[in-house]
């Protein structure tokens, strides 16, 4: 009878034992499922971050490229239209600042009528000393920033208008590339892009590039990607 009662008793405490470890392994199961999804939380939040910061690094390179470089400045002096035109092109197409060179007495229509021995070019033309052109100004703000200037006018009389010409000794170049452009009904850009940078003494000048009056926007972007900027 005791054997019986101590042998019921040692099955009574194995089975304890069994449920208590069973209760200790369900627990233990529990804490690691609960840990590993936290570590999951964790991680989707770590990537959602990364993907967060990867999207606002692409989004903030594609402004800075958006918005050009900054280092290139078309100047131009336009006479009735054409070279401005071809300078928003350059501009639009380099992601680059424009500054307008502008006579202090601005040239009206019949000042630019070349057919008319009185008129204004004419007379300059004529008389290379009154070709001295007082502009608005010649300062341009920031001007040490930038690497690459653009140079555009009409062409009179087969050189560069003299209006620019004033803005061109006026400035240092010194560091610079120079690019010039013109526009002209007929006339090539001939020598006028040499004789601006003998006047300059400064900066490495490039062959330029003459555009017809009314130039179309592709032919300037074409020249301009052809310059490897």
């Amino acid at each position: 009878m005791k054997a019986k009662k101590i042998l019921s008793m040692l099955l009574a405490g194995v089975t304890s034992i069994g449920l208590l470890a069973g209760c200790s392994s369900n627990t233990d199961d529990t804490q690691n499922a609960s840990t590993d999804n936290t570590a999951a939380e964790e991680n989707q939040d770590s990537t959602a971050d990364s993907s967060d910061n990867a999207d606002a690094a692409q989004t903030e390179g594609s402004t800075d490229a958006a918005s050009g470089s900054g280092n290139v400045l078309v100047v131009y002096y336009s006479a009735t239209g054409n070279t401005e035109e071809v300078a928003n092109y350059i501009a639009d197409a380099t992601g680059g600042d424009l500054f307008e060179v502008e006579p202090a007495e601005p040239y009206t229509d019949d000042d630019l009528n070349w057919t008319d021995d009185n008129s204004r070019v004419s007379q300059e033309h004529a008389d290379e000393s009154l070709r001295d052109v007082e502009l608005v100004t010649t300062e341009v703000e920031n001007w040490d920033s930038y690497d690459t200037v653009f140079i555009g006018y009409p062409i009179w009389w087969g050189i560069a208008a003299w209006p620019m010409d004033t803005f061109v000794e006026a400035n240092d170049f010194t560091g610079k590339t120079v690019i010039p452009f013109c526009t002209s009904s007929s006339s090539g850009i001939g020598d006028s892009g040499n004789l601006l940078a003998d006047l300059a003494g400064t900066g490495d000048w490039q062959d330029g590039e003459r555009f017809r009056s009314g130039a179309d926007e592709a032919d300037v972007q074409d020249w301009v990607e052809g310059l490897g900027l």
